[in-house]
This record gives C-alpha cells, structure tokens and sequence, in this order.
C-alpha cells in the first residue's frame, strides 16, 4: 500500500476515535461547536500543543493524534529542500532573547573547560573542544527562526553541518533519534532526517561573532526547518538512539516534530 494512504487511514481512524472520546468530556454546547468545526487533520497542531480538561481519556486521545501528526509531517519532511535564505540586510538587531527563563539566569559556561559529550549509538564517544567543532568546515546562514509563540526573527548563525560532525564521530545514520542535553537544563530530540538536513548547523557564531550566552553559547543547533522551541541552545550532550524521546516542552503537550 502506498504509505501516504496508510498514514492517511491511520490518522482518519485515530481521530474518529478522538472525537468520541474528546467531545464525551466537553459541555453540551461547547460539544456542538466541537463537532460542527469538526476535528482533521488540519486541526491537529492546534490540538497537540492544549489541554481539553484533566481528563486521562481526553488527555490520551491527544497524544494519539499528536503522534499521527509527527509521522505524517515525518514522512513529507523533504532532506533536499531549503528553508528561504535573506540578505545581511534583514537581520534582526538585536535579536529577540527567548527562553523558559528570564535573561538574568542565562548560563555562564567556561569556554576552556567546556566538552561536548557524545554517546549512543556512535564510533567515537570522545568528548569535544570548541577549538575541534571550529576546526570543521564552517558554513554560514541567515534564515529565518519562527517561535510557535507567533513571531519570528532572521537571524544570522555560523558553525559546522550537523551532518558534518554526525559523519566525523561515526554516527549510525541509519538510526531514528538524536538528543540534547544542555546547561540550562533544557532537553529534547529531533529525527535523523533533519539532523542529516543541510542547513542544520552546530552553531558556534551570531552575526560573525562567537555566540553569546543569551543566545546559546558555546553552542545551540539551528534548524531553520523546524520552531524555535526545537533548537536547543547551550548544548553539552549529544546521543544518537532508537529509542523515542520527546523534550522540555514536548513533555507538556508541544508536537515532537515542530517542523515550520
């Protein structure tokens, strides 16, 4: 069967299952206006990243429908194409600070002490300097970064291909998941595919210049293809899996793929 029916099958089942279980827990009117909108799969990135009520039931049909809604955006992510590209004109400054905590509590991380932890399934598990991730080939990109807040910015990052560095270590390129860990405790994941994309970078530089703390030193991935919430900044930990993983906001309703 072609998988694009499939995954269209699929998803038609999940949310007729979602509508039943979902309009059982919603008032009388509230149910009417619920049904006569009607819930698709148009609707879904709405419904993934919100609560309906406290409801396990309620609260377990949107997981469903969130985890149709990554295999389906999964499946038409396309590895060869761009997300636009601006000129040095554009750039935002200075650029919008964001995070899940106020700018005063950025951390500080010593640029001489710093390693970059590498695990799972891949060749080399040495731990890196900032001097080593510069001494891959340097690409530079001014794109545009959406927030799923509402706003977006075009902002200026330098550093090596993600792919680049998944080669050196000796990643499985095969596998499904890549993770991060960073200083600030925030975490999350993101598919191989994207990771693979050419325009994802380990970003060293902002606007030519190393990057500063409030916008992710020594390191933050820049993924044009995907929001905001899915670049992690201040990156200390990277492991490459099989095993699913979702991320700070993921873990509270957001959609795992994010793709913009």
């Amino acid at each position: 069967m072609n998988p694009f029916i499939w995954q269209r099958n699929n998803a038609d089942a999940v949310v007729s299952e979602a509508r039943k279980l979902i309009t059982k827990q919603l008032p009388q009117d509230a149910r009417r206006q619920f049904l006569r909108r009607g819930l698709t799969l148009g609707g879904l990135a709405l419904l993934s990243g919100c609560r309906i009520d406290d409801s396990a039931t309620a609260e377990a049909a949107l997981t469903r429908i969130s985890r149709v809604n990554d295999a389906v955006q999964g499946w038409l992510f396309d590895g060869s194409r761009l997300a636009p590209t601006y000129p040095d004109s554009m750039i935002a400054r200075p650029f919008p600070f964001n995070a899940f905590y106020a700018e005063s509590e950025v951390p500080r991380v010593d640029a001489g002490s710093y390693r970059l932890e590498v695990s799972g399934l891949v060749a080399d598990k040495r731990r890196w300097q900032l001097h080593e991730l510069r001494a891959l080939p340097q690409h530079s990109q001014v794109t545009r970064h959406i927030c799923v807040e509402g706003w977006s910015a075009i902002g200026k990052w330098g550093g090596p291909r993600f792919g680049d560095f998944l080669r050196a270590v000796g990643a499985d390129l095969s596998a499904r998941y890549v993770g991060f860990q960073c200083a600030d405790s925030y975490y999350t994941s993101i598919d191989m595919a994207t990771a693979l994309h050419p325009q994802t970078l380990l970003a060293l530089d902002w606007d030519g210049q190393p990057l500063p703390p409030r916008y992710g030193f020594p390191m933050k991935l820049r993924m044009p293809t995907k929001l905001g919430y899915k670049n992690p900044k201040h990156i200390t930990a990277i492991f490459v899996s099989n095993t699913y993983n979702r991320g700070y906001w993921e873990d509270q309703g957001y959609n795992w793929f994010g793709g913009s």
